[in-house]
């Protein structure tokens, strides 16, 4: 795992190390050597070329950019940077100006001190303003964006917009590798916000100090390119504010004398069909069809009367129930140690008292839940309409295991705001629905979080063609498959476990890594998940 930190507590890592009376200015200069450095060995389109164009903006992103173009000279490169904006130049009688000693008063900030010295070095730059063309003479092997650092929090300006747009314009036209020092520009560096599509376009990113959160999920996915980690400094008893994830837990094998009860009851509660609909009983399969993949020892659904010869022709090892056959339901919930409920449960008044009345025979009886789609969207309404119910659940969520795993529309509802303020801040909505509601929780998206006993991770894995029909539904199936089976370990029935295991097998079947199972992204369908996820559970047992 990754340690991941928001933008101030990288701040207060360097406060930290300032305070023990290290220089800020030197701290600067071994960032801008070390990515120098990173830069002449990196593999790029023309190998021979040793050309550079270097993007500065104001503030200390843009003295380390000054100070990439100072290194990179000396080491031989032929290098221009393009200053953004005539006010971020020193006068030239302060660069030609022999006396030193100025570089050590305080009315110098570091940035101006890193243009100073590269500028007395060499001279060749580029100002980028309303009165000058972009084109000029930036033809390049490599661009370097030194623009803005992890304080951008905001829509770019025009000029700092205009400024982007150039970048990865001119950057593909010359075929430049595009390498970012610390964030791509434009990306916000604690929730990976992207304003209005404007940031730049990665190859690379330089990530200096420590892993910055942002860059793993939301818009920052689409513009980071690989990141590599300069860490120069020692992070100190700084607690990361979140883990980024890659790594499947291995299985254990299965003992020998063992029997289909050792590997838990799973039952599947959804699938219904609504009055004047055709249902959605392909929900409640895909669960169950996983959570069979994943192991369990026995399956049952629990949907409506009119899927249960569609579901036993596609599993005929599960057994059916009516869902509207309350007491038959309830008294099947005595029997198992896993209920997933909600995927095509329904969003009707009928379906929300299937809903309740299943959550509280399964709290009654002590067995862990899994509440994903429809599950959530009554929750939302109980909250405010049955908040005792509600109350009750949160208090069962402290001493049972309680996975919630919605998508930002429904994490929006449970929360009763905009799906803009859960995409605006995705670290904060997921806190908040673990304080309104309890137990573990999982957001997903590009770059899912997963909140699970206090700790929060960033899923490492996945791509975009799990942004389809009946993909959660595969996840809620595959978290009850492997809750059930206490003969593994904790880590290895994880919700986080699950998460990665999903977006791996998504990886597998979307051509991301060479395999046999390659379908494509665009090509990927829920229903190819479940044996592919049997196909990696066997690869990954020990």
């Amino acid at each position: 795992m990754i340690a991941l930190y928001n933008a101030q507590q990288v701040y207060d890592i360097e406060r930290a190390w300032f305070e023990q009376g290290h220089d800020s200015f030197a701290l600067m200069q071994q960032a801008a050597w070390q990515c120098a450095q990173r830069i002449i060995h990196l593999e790029r389109p023309k190998p021979q070329d040793k050309r550079a164009c270097v993007w500065v903006g104001h503030g200390n992103n843009g003295g380390d950019g000054w100070l990439v173009s100072y290194y990179l000279h000396q080491l031989g490169w032929q290098v221009t940077t393009v200053v953004v904006g005539r006010d971020n130049l020193l006068d030239d009688k302060d660069i030609r100006n022999s006396d030193t000693r100025r570089m050590d008063k305080q009315d110098l900030t570091d940035a101006q001190k890193a243009q100073r010295l590269a500028r007395q070095e060499y001279d060749h730059y580029h100002i980028l303003d309303a009165k000058a063309s972009a084109d000029k003479d930036l033809d390049a092997a490599v661009y370097v964006d030194a623009l803005f650092g992890i304080g951008f929090d905001r829509a770019p300006r025009e000029a700092d917009a205009s400024a982007i747009n150039a970048f990865n314009r001119l950057s593909k036209r010359y075929q430049a590798l595009a390498v970012a020092i610390d964030v791509p520009s434009g990306v916000v560096a604690s929730t990976g916000q992207v304003f209005d599509e404007t940031a730049i376009q990665a190859d690379v990113t330089l990530c200096l100090v420590a892993r910055k959160q942002g860059l793993h999920t939301k818009d920052a996915l689409d513009y980071i390119g690989r990141v590599e980690d300069i860490p120069l400094i020692p992070h100190g008893s700084m607690t990361a504010s979140a883990w980024l994830t890659h790594t499947v837990q291995p299985f254990s094998p299965r003992k020998n004398n063992s029997h289909k009860g050792s590997y838990g009851h799973v039952v599947i509660i959804g699938g219904n069909r609504v009055d004047g609909s055709q249902g959605m009983g392909g929900a409640a399969i895909l669960a169950a069809s996983t959570a069979m993949a994943a192991g369990a020892g026995k399956i049952t659904v629990a949907c409506h009367h009119a899927f249960h010869a569609a579901l036993l022709t596609s599993l005929p090892d599960a057994m059916t129930m009516d869902i509207q056959d309350t007491d038959g339901v309830s008294e099947l919930i005595k029997s198992a140690q896993v209920i997933a409920i909600g995927m095509g449960l329904g969003r009707d008044d009928a379906a929300e008292t299937l809903f309740q009345t299943y959550v509280q025979a399964a709290m009654a009886k002590d067995v862990t839940l899994v509440i994903d789609a429809d599950g959530l969207y009554h929750l939302a309404n109980l909250y405010k309409t049955a908040p005792n119910f509600v109350q009750s659940l949160k208090d069962y969520a402290k001493t049972h295991s309680v996975r919630f795993t919605p998508h930002s529309g429904e994490a929006a509802r449970l929360l009763h705001c905009e799906v803009n303020d859960i995409e605006n801040n995705r670290f904060a909505a997921i806190k908040q629905c673990a304080q309104h509601y309890g137990g573990d929780w999982l957001l997903k998206g590009a770059g899912s979080l997963v909140l699970e006993a206090d700790t929060l991770y960033v899923c490492g894995v996945g791509n975009a063609g799990l942004a389809s029909a009946g993909m959660g539904d595969v996840l809620s199936g595959l978290n009850a498959g492997l809750m059930a089976q206490q003969d593994l370990e904790t880590s290895q029935r994880s919700l986080q476990q699950a998460v990665l295991l999903h977006g791996l097998a998504g990886d597998e079947l979307a051509n991301t890594s060479p395999s046999s199972w390659q379908i494509g992204q665009r090509g990927l369908q829920a229903q190819d998940m479940p044996a592919c996820i049997r196909h990696l559970m066997a690869q990954m047992t020990e």
